[in-house]
């Protein structure tokens, strides 16, 4: 893996370089397909900030997606331990979702649990959020492991195949449904 490491408003010291080399390239062990990794230290110089003075994001393309996080702390060492700690999780979770997707439908547990909700439908209906993205064209598969990541039931995007924007949904027997324009 190859780690690139600097810093913004702050000079990054060997000795904290190579901490950080060393310890995100033991992360990226998990998936291990030799991408790169940049590591940006930041300082805040706001005294207001003490607790979160800084502040270090480790993005990474590994897998064909991309894996950003980004640890906060009193002290350099803190929040670059932080910042691992969230990528490990991050690439453990790519690494369990990209191996559970290729399994069979009948080797899957059983024993999931189902979420039921306790609200009461409404007659009115309030938009409280509006997301915007940039749609690449991708085949289905690829939209599927993309809807498992963000963990949403269903994922709208533009099929590389034939050109239009299709929506691909979870459906109650577990398995996916595809809804195409005509």
């Amino acid at each position: 893996m190859d780690v690139r490491v600097h810093g913004r408003n702050m000079r990054v010291s060997s000795k904290l370089q190579e901490l950080a080399d060393d310890r995100v390239r033991h992360a990226g062990r998990i998936l291990d397909d030799g991408v790169s990794a940049d590591v940006e230290f930041t300082e805040r110089r706001n005294p207001r900030q003490g607790d979160s003075r800084y502040r270090v994001e480790i993005t990474s393309h590994t897998a064909g997606h991309t894996v950003r996080v980004q640890g906060e702390g009193p002290d350099d060492r803190t929040a670059l331990d932080r910042a691992v700690d969230k990528f490990e999780h991050q690439l453990r979770k790519l690494k369990d979702r990209l191996v559970h997707r290729s399994r069979q439908r009948s080797n899957k547990p059983l024993n999931e649990e189902l979420v039921t909700s306790d609200e009461t439908p409404s007659d009115e209906f309030e938009i409280v959020r509006t997301k915007r993205f940039e749609m690449r064209p991708m085949r289905p598969e690829e939209a599927a492991l993309q809807m498992e990541m963000i963990g949403h039931s269903f994922f709208f995007f533009l099929d590389a195949d034939n050109g239009k924007h299709s929506v691909l949904y979870h459906r109650d027997d577990g398995s996916l449904g595809l809804i195409e324009p005509q």
